[in-house]
Order: structure tokens, then C-alpha cells, then sequence
């Protein structure tokens, strides 16, 4: 390995023992090369039609499911595109069940408010038999990914999902890319689905799936090419399941996090919520040979899929991972930025829904957005709540260009991925443990933690901020700020 990425490494293991809560990390090395140019902007077309479409999984074979996806191929649901070209995603919505309307939410891009896919906040739902288009720019490159946001708990779980793939961070060639998602699927022995939220789940941590999952499959086989460095955009797409990721039988190192470049440190283990993601690069093993990945949150490593390596020897240096380009987002000016708090508790009864105001001007919320109760909370705030038809207030609002710390603290026994829409935080430090220097959109807070970071609210409009475990956030963990 050579001076400048050893010493990056070790820089990078050395500053996540640095973040302390209240006082900022040092910024990621200036070792990361700039972004890359966007290229000429060039529209790339999709269409995605949401339909139920029977079919079976690789991780339960013969069993047909009523599956909800958005095309019949598991393809459809991958998007690739380089920075600075257009996306124009037309979507149709041809569920029949009445009232099942959706929309699409693009996880983790800081694009334009109309296009962010928020039913009643951002736009209308497309309604069953409806057509809508959305079309933007990634200001990012990274692995992304999008779902719906209304419904989700049984919209995902049924499986409408896909991947967004914004091309162009790498400053070397890899020698392979693959995509590695994360979920498990609710089913019961019959082979039909399970309720998608039940509340005893919804109190507490969630309800698990009963089928753990990678790219459908359980606990597959991936041909990688032997002693090579292979790129891993590891997805945890589950509306559930947290799980802390590693690699045994290979060295491997985390390159990005949420999409987003980062100083690369040696993989020992990663924490990942749901809605988080980690792109690794991997050592392989030479020909014949085999590295795993596996979850530790468990009693005992749970395997969840084998790299198997095969043909000549691609690298015979030593693990020497090339960093990726970073992000082209504005750094935030921590002197000076004011501070607000954001405390996620819990709730037993929707009571806390009772003072927010009723703002005649706001528009309806439909039923399909509602639960039956609310468990959860973000500043004694519940949203949304049985019987609550109008959005409630933003939780706070934010003016244009200027920094903000938010401290987000966890005064539940239970942990929460929380997710800002439009934005992306810089991870400045926790009270429980040492964090590496990086930028995420989904930041997961463990029980009693009090974490610190920061951003620059350049991006205008109403943004959903919310726990990403789907039944926290529709048994009331949700709520928005408004950037003006």
C-alpha cells in the first residue's frame, strides 16, 4: 500500500476516535479528489409501472407471491445514469386496490422539492390509473435508491422498490461493481404475506421479516473475479431490520457511506438502519476462493452471501483501495450556526397530536397516510394520527443558506434512522461512540444517544425528516421543516 492511502486509512481509523458530542470532527482530508464534472446533460427516459404482478422469489422458490413491483423483471428496478444527466422517470400507478395511491420518493438526492415525492407535501398522490412524471438532475453521484412514501410498510414490503446508481465518483477503475440489497419479506407458511405492521411491532422495534434476503435471493452466491478489488454498493432496503455488516475471509474497506465518498477506513463491522447505505471495496480471494458477508447483530454472525472468486489474479500488490471523489456539497460554517434540538420519544397514545394546529390553508391528508395509533414522536410532536387530516405545523423553519446543528436525541430504548429528505448531514460527533468523519442522509441513533451534526439548508422547500424504520415513522415518527 502506498504512503498516501496507508497513511489516509490510518487517518481515517484515527479521526473516528476523535468525534466527540459537542465538539466537531476534523473535515474529511483534502486526499479526496474533487467531484467530477457533470457531463452534457442528456435526458435519460424510465418508465415504472407500480402493478401487482404474481411471481416467486429466489429465497422461497415455488411459491407464487402478490408481489407490487415496478416492472416484471428485477432490472426494471435499476437505474444508472452519470452526473449530470436528466432523469425523467414516468410513472404509472396500476394498482386496483381502491385508494391505493403512491408516489416516489429518490432516497438521498438533493433535488428539487416538486420532485421529491411526498403525497399532499410535495404533490398530489398519482391515484390508481394515474400517470405522473418526475424529472431532475442529481446534483450527486453515489448509490441511492427509491420507494414510496405513503403506505410504505406494505408498499415495500410487497416490494416496490428500485435502485438509483449516479455514476462517475471513481478516480481508479474497479475491477467489479455489484449491487448488494438488503430485505427481508414477511411470510407465513402458507407462502402468503404477513400483516405488514402489527402493534406489537410498531411499539417497539419493528416487525421482522421471516426471509432474509440479498438481490432476493437467500444467502446467494456472487462471481467475483479473484484477487481483485470489487465494489460493493451494500443497500439495506428492509422497513425493518438493522444489521451491522462485515466481511470475513478478505480485507475490505468502507469507501462511501449513503451514497457519499468518505475518507476510507478498514471494515471491521458497520452499523446500518434501514434506508442506509455502505459501498465496501473488497479484496477478493484468489481462484477457488470464497469471502462472506455477514450481519454480527445477531447472537452468532448470520451469513447473508458468498463472493466467490474465480480466474487469474486481477492485483498482486497489497490492499491498496482506491478513495472515491467527493461530494459537491457545501460544508457547513459551524461558527455562528444556530443550534436546535430534536428529541424522538415515544408515546402510548396519540395524545401529543392534540396541540398541533389545524391550518384551514393546509391541504387534506388522505386516509392511506394514517394509522391507527401513534407510538412515536419527534418533539411531542406525532404525525400522522388516526383522524388527523391536515398536515401539522413544520417542526422548524429553516432560512435559506444559513448552517444548522441539529441534536438529534434518542430518549427511547429502541434505535432510529433518521432520515432528512433533500439534504445530506455532516456527522459531527455522538455522546456513545466514535464516528468517522462523513456525510449521510440517514444517521441512526442508538438508545439514549444524543448525536451531532450539521448542514447547510440550501435546498428550498417543505422536507420530510423522519425515523426510517416505516413503522416508527407511520405510527407517528415523522415530521417536516420547511427551508425558506
Amino acid at each position: 500500500m502506498s504512503l498516501t492511502r496507508r497513511a489516509l486509512l490510518g487517518a481515517a481509523a484515527a479521526l473516528g476516535g476523535a468525534a466527540a458530542f459537542g465538539r466537531p470532527a476534523p473535515a474529511a482530508p483534502a486526499e479526496l479528489p474533487p467531484p467530477v464534472a457533470p457531463v452534457a446533460e442528456r435526458i435519460v427516459e424510465r418508465t415504472l409501472v407500480a402493478a401487482e404482478r404474481p411471481g416467486t422469489l429466489p429465497c422461497l422458490p415455488g411459491r407464487s407471491l402478490p408481489l407490487w413491483t415496478f416492472g416484471p423483471r428485477p432490472e426494471d428496478s435499476v437505474i444508472r445514469l452519470r452526473r449530470g444527466e436528466r432523469l425523467v422517470a414516468h410513472v404509472s400507478n396500476r394498482l386496483t386496490r381502491p385508494g391505493e395511491h403512491i408516489s416516489i420518493h429518490w432516497h438521498g438526492i438533493r433535488l428539487p422539492n416538486d420532485q421529491d415525492g411526498v403525497p399532499y407535501l410535495t404533490q398530489q398522490p398519482i391515484e390508481p390509473g394515474g400517470d405522473h412524471s418526475y424529472s431532475f438532475v442529481p446534483p450527486d453521484t453515489g448509490t441511492f435508491f427509491f420507494h414510496t412514501h405513503c403506505n410504505t410498510v406494505e408498499q415495500l414490503g410487497r416490494g416496490l422498490a428500485g435502485i438509483l446508481i449516479v455514476e462517475g465518483d471513481e478516480t481508479e477503475p474497479y475491477d467489479a461493481d455489484e449491487i448488494v440489497a438488503l430485505r427481508d419479506w414477511r411470510i407465513a407458511d402458507d407462502g402468503s404475506f404477513l400483516p405488514f405492521l402489527t402493534p406489537e411491532g410498531a411499539g417497539k422495534a419493528g416487525s421482522f421479516g421471516t426471509i432474509r434476503s440479498v438481490n432476493g435471493a437467500a444467502d446467494p452466491d456472487i462471481a467475483v473475479p479473484a484477487s481483485a478489488d470489487v465494489r460493493l454498493r451494500v443497500l439495506n432496503i428492509d422497513p425493518t431490520r438493522i444489521v451491522e455488516i462485515g466481511i470475513e475471509g478478505a480485507e475490505a474497506a468502507v469507501v462511501a457511506i449513503d451514497g457519499l465518498a468518505c475518507p476510507p477506513f478498514p471494515l471491521r463491522s458497520w452499523r446500518m438502519g434501514p434506508a442506509m447505505r455502505a459501498d465496501l471495496v473488497v479484496r477478493t480471494p484468489r481462484d477457488g476462493g470464497a469471502a462472506t458477508l455477514v450481519d454480527y447483530f445477531s447472537a452468532a454472525p448470520v451469513p447473508l452471501a458468498r463472493l466467490v472468486a474465480g480466474g487469474p489474479d486481477r492485483r498482486t500488490g497489497a490492499f491498496d483501495p482506491a478513495p472515491l471523489r467527493r461530494a459537491a456539497i457545501a460544508p457547513p460554517v459551524l461558527e455562528g450556526a444556530e443550534r436546535l434540538p430534536f428529541v424522538f420519544s415515544a408515546t402510548a397514545t396519540g395524545a401529543a397530536v392534540a396541540a398541533l394546529a389545524d391550518d384551514p390553508d393546509g391541504p387534506p391528508l388522505g386516509s392511506l397516510c394514517l394509522s391507527a395509533g401513534s407510538f412515536w414522536a419527534i418533539n411531542k410532536q406525532a404525525w400522522p394520527a388516526d383522524g388527523h387530516t391536515r398536515l401539522p405545523p413544520p417542526l422548524a423553519l429553516l432560512e435559506r443558506g444559513r448552517t444548522y446543528r441539529f441534536e438529534l436525541q434518542n430518549v427511547t430504548p429502541r434505535m432510529h434512522p433518521i432520515h432528512i429528505h433533500g439534504h445530506s448531514f455532516t456527522v459531527l460527533g455522538s455522546n456513545k461512540r466514535s464516528l468517522p468523519p462523513h456525510i449521510a442522509d440517514t444517521v441512526l441513533l442508538l438508545p439514549k444517544e444524543r448525536l451531532d451534526v450539521a448542514f447547510v439548508a440550501d435546498n428550498p422547500g417543505a422536507w420530510m425528516f423522519h425515523c426510517h424504520i416505516i413503522e416508527h415513522q407511520e405510527t407517528g415518527m415523522m415530521g417536516y421543516v420547511r427551508v425558506a
